[in-house]
């Protein structure tokens, strides 16, 4: 319990900072995808994939044995 005052009162130390700050305008300019929207969209089309790919793998060796 000793440990955890500390830890705690160092987070809320961390934290206090971002609820301190001020937000942003208001002002919202959109200038279509970032690189970063597109680099997301690669990543979760590319983890799709690679499950589908893994799971086709493995009922396809399920039905081969049981044809077997």
């Amino acid at each position: 319990m000793t440990r955890i005052i500390p830890a705690l009162f160092a987070l809320l130390f961390c934290v206090s900072g971002a609820f301190a700050a001020a937000p942003h305008s208001g002002v919202v300019e959109r200038d279509g995808f970032a690189p970063s929207d597109v680099a997301l969209f690669v990543v979760a089309a590319l983890g799709v994939w690679l499950a589908r790919r893994a799971l086709r793998a493995r009922f396809r060796k399920r039905s081969n044995a049981d044809r077997d």
